[in-house]
């Protein structure tokens, strides 16, 4: 497509397409008929994205980690290069790593702050010029940036920080028709879960506080976000939602957590 042809389709820039949620939001924007942009690391991981749309959605791919201040510029630049548009910004990509204060060092700290703050700002930045009247930006945040969570640390402020962005955003340029929210999952199975789905502490703080019958998907995200960015959502601006089955809203309890005997912990 030449430069300056405007696509008759809406299109999306994705961060972290390449894997999990990311790839369910790409599939997602692509059913309903946009077309992607496409960022992540992984070049193959991006390419099999694109070869298993092609004939649903077009996908251009920007490879690059998040971190580096140029790659905003350059998938921002590959959205109106290769559609001459760009509708919605979905900053997806972050860091999950977790720890207590006196254990994060600096390094663990500016690699948080770096991919899940600076980089979703650093895009906003360069996507914001791009977009006309209906545009939107949903960030990706999660539960434990609207309460607390035990050893979350760097993490947990990031994520908060990351509301503080939203609502600031939605400030500064809902006039322009430029919405902006965010969608603050559970914990959603994914690669980056999968280790630790099954292990009792995380059953314990995620399944048995959930009052639902069954786990959050990716699909379920992805629709929450493609409603967002789309005109179903189009006076929806500023929120944080969290998406969770309940787990944020209710001291639920499971039954076996309830009817469990405690046994205290041995002093060390």
């Amino acid at each position: 497509m030449a430069a300056t042809q405007k696509s008759d389709k809406p299109v999306v820039l994705i961060t972290g397409a390449s894997a999990g949620i990311g790839d369910a939001i790409a599939r997602r924007f692509a059913a309903a008929g946009w077309n992607i942009v496409g960022v992540a690391r992984r070049k193959e991981r991006l390419e099999a994205l694109k070869e298993s749309l092609a004939g649903t959605a077009e996908v251009a791919i920007c490879v690059g980690d998040v971190t580096d201040p140029q790659v905003p510029v350059a998938a921002v630049k590959t959205a109106m290069d290769s559609f001459g548009r760009l509708d919605a910004l979905v900053n997806n990509a972050g860091s999950g790593k977790w720890g207590f204060a006196h254990e994060t060092d600096d390094a663990t700290l500016d690699e948080v702050i770096d991919t899940s703050f600076k980089a979703p700002f650093r895009f906003a930045r360069e996507a914001i010029p791009a977009m006309t009247d209906g545009g939107a930006i949903v960030n990706i945040g999660s539960t434990f940036g609207l309460v607390g969570g035990a050893g979350g640390g760097a993490y947990c402020a990031v994520k908060a920080g990351m509301v503080g962005l939203t609502q600031s955003l939605a400030a500064d340029y809902g006039l322009q028709g430029i919405r902006t929210n965010l969608v603050a999952p559970g914990v959603i199975r994914t690669d980056m879960t999968d280790a630790v789905w099954e292990a009792a502490p995380f059953r314990r703080l995620n399944h048995e506080m959930t009052p639902m019958n069954r786990e959050g998907t990716v699909s379920d995200v992805a629709n929450l976000v493609y409603f967002l960015a789309s005109d179903e959502g189009s006076y929806i601006n500023g929120q944080s939602i969290a998406l969770d089955g309940g787990w944020t809203t209710t001291k639920m309890l499971s039954m076996e957590a309830l009817m469990s005997e405690r046994v205290p912990q041995a002093a060390e």
